[in-house]
C-alpha cells in the first residue's frame, strides 16, 4: 500500500470520528464515505444504504450510489417489501435475519444463490459484500459495497471496511434519530408545531397569539356506526374520511393540529396570502371528494364550522403531558358553528 493511501485511510478514520459535526444528513455522509473510500484506494463501483424509518407510509429508505454520482438515488421502501419474493431471495434477508456479513465474488457465471448477483454481474461488478449496521435498541440497518475491479475486492480492502463500519454506524445513528424525531413530530403534531417543539417550545403556557382561519369538521352518525360495525371497519371508514379532508387541507397550505375522535381541527394562519380563500378551497375539495366516492355500505357525511379570529397557539396541559394546540373564543365559535350544521341541515357554516 502506498503512503498516500495510508494517509487517506487515516484521514477517513479521523473524518468519521471528529469531522462531521456540521453535517446533519446521513445520506450526504454516505456519499462522502464512498468518495473517501475511493481516495483510500478501494475501487468502489456501487454502494447501497438501507435504513428502517418510522413513517406512516413506508418502512424505510434505500440510497443507491454509483461511481461518478454527486448524490445518491433515494427510494422509499413499502411496508410489504419483506413479504415479496425479491426480498426473500436476496442477501438483505440473510443480513437482517442473522446479523452476519455476506460476501460473494460475482465475476463467475451463474446461477448464483441470489438473483441480484447475476444483475450486478451484468453491469460489470465483480465482487459484492453486505454488512449489518446495528444501532441501539435492537435496530438493524444494512450497507452494501460492490466493485468492478478485476478479481474483486482485495482482502485488506474488506478488512478496512470492517474497521470503519462501527464508526459509520455510530455517526448514522445520531443523524437517523434526529430525522426520526422530526418525522414522528410531523406525523403526530404537524409541520409547524413540530418545528416549534424542536426549537425548544416545550414550556407549559409558552406560545403566541396569531390570527388564523379555523376549520373544525365532524363525521355524521359516527356513534351509530361504531356501535353496530366491527372495529376494523370503523377504523377504515375513519381513515378514508380523514384522507378526503386532510389531503386538501395540506395541499392548500393549512395545518392540521389534531384529530379528535371523528373530528378534525385545522388552521390557515393569516400571515400567509389568501388564507381564507385557500381554506374554503380545501373545504370544497373535500366535499367534492366525498361526492366522487363510490357509494359503499356506509356513506361519509360531515359538518364543517369555519371562523376567523385570534387564537392562542402553544403548549397547554399538565406538568408532564402537554398538547400543542390552539384555544380561544374564535376556536369555540368554530366548534359551535360545526355543531349547528347538523341542526340546520347544512354541510358548512361560516
Amino acid at each position: 500500500m502506498t503512503q498516500n493511501r495510508r494517509r487517506s485511510r487515516a484521514s477517513l478514520l479521523h473524518w468519521l470520528s471528529e469531522g462531521l459535526h456540521a453535517e446533519p444528513d446521513a445520506g450526504r455522509i454516505f456519499v462522502q464515505l464512498c468518495e473517501r473510500l475511493i481516495d483510500a484506494g478501494i475501487d468502489l463501483s456501487r454502494a447501497t444504504l438501507h435504513f428502517r424509518v418510522h413513517h406512516p407510509q413506508w418502512l424505510g429508505t434505500r440510497l443507491v450510489w454509483t461511481r461518478g454520482q454527486e448524490d445518491a438515488f433515494v427510494q422509499k421502501v413499502a411496508y410489504d417489501v419483506e413479504a415479496t419474493d425479491v426480498f426473500q431471495r436476496s442477501p438483505f434477508r440473510v443480513v437482517i435475519a442473522t446479523g452476519r456479513e455476506v460476501r460473494q465474488k460475482i465475476q463467475i457465471c451463474g446461477p448464483h444463490v441470489f438473483p441480484v448477483y447475476d444483475e450486478l454481474r451484468q453491469h460489470g461488478h465483480t465482487d459484492y459484500a453486505a454488512w449489518p449496521l446495528d444501532h441501539t435498541q435492537g435496530r438493524r440497518h444494512l450497507i452494501t459495497f460492490a466493485t468492478d475491479r478485476p478479481g474483486g475486492f482485495e482482502n485488506r480492502d474488506i478488512a478496512f471496511i470492517r474497521q470503519i463500519l462501527p464508526l459509520f454506524s455510530l455517526v448514522t445513528e445520531i443523524r437517523l434519530k434526529s430525522q426520526l424525531a422530526r418525522t414522528l413530530l410531523r406525523t403526530y403534531v404537524g409541520s409547524h408545531a413540530s418545528e416549534q417543539i424542536l426549537e425548544g417550545a416545550t414550556t407549559r403556557g409558552s406560545g403566541a397569539t396569531l390570527s388564523a382561519a379555523i376549520m373544525i369538521c365532524d363525521l355524521r352518525n359516527f356513534t351509530e356506526l361504531s356501535g353496530r360495525r366491527h372495529r376494523d371497519y370503523v377504523i377504515g371508514v375513519l381513515n378514508e374520511y380523514f384522507d378526503m379532508i386532510a389531503e386538501p387541507i395540506e395541499a392548500f397550505g393549512g395545518e392540521i393540529l389534531k384529530f379528535i375522535g371523528d373530528g378534525l381541527l385545522a388552521i390557515f394562519p393569516l400571515t400567509e396570502p389568501d388564507a381564507c380563500r385557500r381554506l374554503l378551497d380545501a373545504v370544497c375539495a373535500a366535499y367534492d371528494a366525498t361526492a366522487r366516492r363510490t357509494p359503499p355500505a356506509h356513506p361519509i357525511r360531515f359538518g364543517t364550522g369555519v371562523h376567523v379570529g385570534e387564537v392562542m397557539y402553544g403548549n397547554i396541559g399538565s406538568k408532564r403531558r402537554l398538547d400543542f394546540t390552539v384555544i380561544g373564543p374564535a376556536v369555540n365559535l368554530a366548534s359551535r358553528l360545526e355543531g349547528l350544521t347538523n341542526d340546520l341541515k347544512r354541510p358548512v357554516l361560516v
